[in-house]
């Protein structure tokens, strides 16, 4: 398995995989407007013939009134049923947020998650210590609702900062797993939302 940097012409398969995996879909203007926005932070997984088997599409947030850090979002993660319970969603959520720590300087991400999705939930917080901030009732299309989740990436801005060889290193994933990155550090550019998601993120384990 091998794990990398979403590309523009992964989008597509992008979009299939969500499509196979959740309620929460996606025109195919908004997978473009994150990969080309903001393309360090979303990351695909593929398998060893190259085909998209999992995916995580983020972005960077403006700060929330009273705050000035920078923070990212977590749009959508999924992955194939058949891949799953691989450490996958895992490896994909680490990578994008390490991401926007070494880009972005982000101090923490948030996401949504159904009420009733107990998988995502248990990875969330048991696995990533995201932490629940509030319910956010009636927050998907079909009425059910969210909790709002957010991840403190100040271990992570620590572990930025040192030398590779003394840092916590989130790309040590054993086995034939492989991470490849391709970053570039730079000013984060926030567009407007007026045409974008409805706010109605996906997520799948």
């Amino acid at each position: 398995m091998n794990i990398r940097c979403a590309k523009p012409e992964d989008l597509m398969n992008m979009q299939h995989c969500n499509l196979l995996c959740l309620p929460e879909n996606y025109q195919m203007k908004y997978y473009f407007y994150h990969g080309l926005t903001w393309p360090q932070v979303s990351y695909v997984a593929e398998d060893d013939k190259g085909n998209i088997v999992g995916y995580v599409l983020a972005k960077m947030e403006e700060p929330e009134p009273g705050e000035e850090s920078t923070h990212g979002h977590i749009t959508s993660l999924a992955v194939k049923r058949s891949y799953r319970r691989l450490g996958l969603a895992q490896k994909l959520m680490n990578q994008a947020s390490k991401a926007m720590v070494e880009c972005f300087n982000a101090q923490y991400v948030s996401l949504h998650v159904r009420k009733s999705n107990r998988a995502a939930l248990n990875l969330y917080t048991n696995s990533l210590g995201f932490k629940i901030l509030e319910i956010e009732p009636k927050y998907y299309a079909d009425g059910e609702d969210a909790y709002s989740m957010r991840r403190d990436l100040s271990e992570l801005v620590n572990n930025s900062d040192r030398p590779p060889a003394e840092r916590n290193e989130l790309n040590d994933v054993g086995g034939d797993d492989r991470i490849i990155t391709n970053r570039q550090k730079g000013p984060v550019v926030l567009p407007h939302h007026g045409d974008g998601h409805a706010g109605h993120d996906g997520h799948c384990c």
